[in-house]
């Protein structure tokens, strides 16, 4: 067993991993532990938390189009606002509030209520909307993070956290779709928000009825997995609440090089979430409708690859063919400098170059991906006690890239219609993956970090 598969030796099982007896308790314990189980169900309302979550984000990317062009419906009565020249900026607004956490319901009735702020308030109504969804939303990950450090195994960490987050561009896929095709019916864009407000309440009634916070609360759950979950992660009933390691964390050299990533993963992911619908629509010229189904073939791209890359980060680690940390920074890699390489070449790709433009896009897109068994699940490998905290301060701070990145393309973009401006964007978000994904392989690692359990390093000596 490699040094960073047997990190996790602050917990109670893995004290035993270096002799026979505890390797075979620990077999005994995953072996009788049921396949499928009430993890996964955890596992799915968390996956459909990040489906509705990101429809809420991505419908206002496609429907913005639909809202300004009255070209893109038959329907008289469907209102449109050509006036509005600061559509980046409303993009934008979604992360102004989004550091600071609320509540999901309230994410629902604004949504909800879209239509009747933008005929009231215009633009500006619909700016502080969209602020005040990003700032109901801010709670998402880091909740998700603690939850998935209490329900998934480590054995299972790659995949069932890819599961979860993998659900954001899953919910992409079904956000552009149903937005371009309502938007484009006699329905118009206003029954596109009506619908996510809805679904986003019957979610907070479901996880009110079936969600719970950790293994040991659920009444239901057989004690062979409650016991597998908790042994691997080294979860035990008289394992006391820890102190945040405050100084620890803000001076730990992983922790930094996870967040540097997480800035270029998010600024990548933003501007091309934000962008590819006008992209397509200006310099490749697609209709509202082509322009849906083609600004979501990437991130179906993305949601299948997920899995691919989850089960096989898995895999190469349970069977001790890498280590944890090079599984990390290889993944981390594919996923940041494979789409670097795609979006360069896009930047040269002419307007009629449109198939050579859909595939670099899909690429650049897709392989993200390999991400998601790279930084994104490397909150709970630093520390699965405080994985909620890390992902609270990483995300919240990166996520500010979401609200910079439409701004830079206002400000640089002043002709939609110019290839040539449009490659100063892709060029400049290629840098920050390159960048972003070198320090990682540097700096970062998947170890638990010694202040993930102070009191246990001490009774160790160390």
């Amino acid at each position: 067993m490699t040094k960073d598969q047997n990190s996790y030796s602050y917990s109670a099982v893995n004290k035993h991993e270096n002799n026979h007896e505890g390797k075979q308790f620990q077999e005994e314990i995953t072996e009788s532990a049921p396949t499928i189980g009430i993890r996964h169900l955890q596992v799915l309302i968390y996956f459909l938390l990040c489906i509705t979550a990101f429809g809420f984000r991505v419908s206002l990317s496609v429907g913005i189009v639909a809202m300004t062009d009255p070209s893109t419906t038959n329907n008289p009565d469907i209102p449109t606002y050509p006036e509005w020249k600061n559509k980046n900026v409303i993009l934008s607004a979604f992360f102004w509030g989004y550091i600071i956490p609320q509540v999901f319901a309230v994410q629902s009735i604004l949504s909800a209520l879209i239509p009747e702020t933008a005929a009231r308030y215009g633009s500006r109504g619909v700016m502080i909307s969209r602020a005040l969804q990003g700032f109901t939303q801010g709670f998402i990950y880091p909740s998700l993070t603690h939850l998935l450090s209490q329900w998934a195994p480590t054995e299972e960490r790659s995949r069932l956290g890819t599961i979860v987050y993998a659900a954001a561009p899953f919910g992409t896929v079904i956000a552009i779709l149903v937005t371009g095709l309502i938007s484009s019916s006699w329905y118009g864009w206003p029954l596109v928000f009506y619908l996510y407000g809805a679904l986003g309440l019957l979610w907070c009634v479901m996880m009110i009825i079936l969600g719970y916070d950790s293994p040991a609360e659920h009444p239901k759950i057989t004690k062979a997995e409650k016991l597998y979950i908790e042994k691997s992660l080294g979860h035990t009933d008289e394992k006391p609440n820890h102190p945040t390691p405050w100084k620890s964390i803000f001076t730990s050299i992983p922790l930094w090089a996870l967040f540097a990533t997480q800035l270029g993963f998010n600024y990548c992911f933003w501007t091309m979430l934000t962008q590819i619908p006008m992209y397509m629509n200006f310099v490749m010229n697609f209709n509202i409708k082509q322009n849906s189904v083609l600004s979501s073939l990437p991130y179906l791209t993305l949601w299948l690859l997920s899995f691919a890359f989850g089960f096989l980060s898995d895999a190469l680690v349970n069977k001790n063919v890498i280590s944890r940390t090079k599984s990390r920074k290889i993944f981390n890699s594919i996923g940041l400098l494979v789409p670097a390489g795609a979006l360069i070449m896009l930047g040269y790709t002419k307007s009629d170059e449109y198939k050579q433009a859909v595939v670099l896009l899909v690429i650049s897109v897709g392989f993200t991906s390999a991400c998601y068994s790279g930084w994104t699940v490397n909150h709970m490998d630093l520390s699965p006690n405080h994985a909620g905290t890390l992902m609270g301060i990483t995300n919240g701070f990166s996520q500010v890239t979401g609200a910079i990145a439409p701004l830079v393309v206002q400000l640089l973009v002043t002709n939609e219609r110019d290839p040539l401006q449009w490659r100063f964007i892709f060029l400049i978000t290629a840098g920050f993956n390159i960048i972003t994904g070198i320090i990682f392989d540097v700096f970062g690692s998947a170890k638990v970090q010694p202040w993930n359990s102070p009191e246990e390093d001490e009774e160790k000596g160390h």
